[in-house]
């Protein structure tokens, strides 16, 4: 009889499985194909790099499928070195409407409006500490006008503009 051990019964950890190396790749292939879904003003304000910027530009001119099949391995590749994929998902998803993700700064952003309206000049400071790149006396303008609009029960537009200005310097800061 022969004596086996416990390390013929459990081989040693060698990486994940080839079925996982691939699995891994189609899903950044996919990533890469919500990339061309993309227009370029959005596709501007993604931070990635110059290598997969030209990829992406690139693969938007190939009409073949085969090449198209390609280059999107190609695009997967450079994700994977380049970029931190979950950090570039997320971005993504904050421009479709419905994602969980927009839903969370659409709703970011009116709790800040009402407190910001409600409250006056505290909140605008701890704006600021949230989104240190927003303009402050800009900022201060637009509180001052919705507030106004508040207390003259008129619906001037100024509480959608404000709202307007804060999702856009909240989207800045978590990109």
């Amino acid at each position: 009889m022969t004596d086996h051990t416990d390390d013929d019964q459990y081989p040693e950890y060698s990486g994940p499985s080839k079925s996982q190396l691939k699995r891994d790749m189609h899903a950044l292939q996919d990533l890469g194909k919500r990339m061309l879904d993309l227009n370029d003003e959005q596709l501007a304000t993604l931070a990635v790099s110059d290598t997969l910027y030209r990829a992406i530009m690139e693969s938007r001119r190939i009409r073949q499928r085969e090449a198209k099949r390609r280059h999107l391995q190609y695009i997967g590749k450079v994700i994977r070195q380049e970029t931190d994929p979950d950090a570039l998902s997320r971005a993504i998803d904050a421009f479709h409407a419905g994602s969980e993700e927009h839903t969370r700064r659409h709703h970011l952003a009116e709790r800040w409006r009402d407190r910001m309206i409600a409250e006056g000049d505290k909140v605008v400071g701890e704006f600021i500490g949230y989104c240190p790149l927003a303009d402050v006396q800009h900022l201060r303008n637009l509180v001052r006008n919705a507030r106004k609009e508040v207390d003259s029960q008129k619906n001037t537009g100024q509480a959608r503009k404000l709202f307007r200005a804060l999702r856009e310097w909240i989207d800045d800061a978590e990109l």
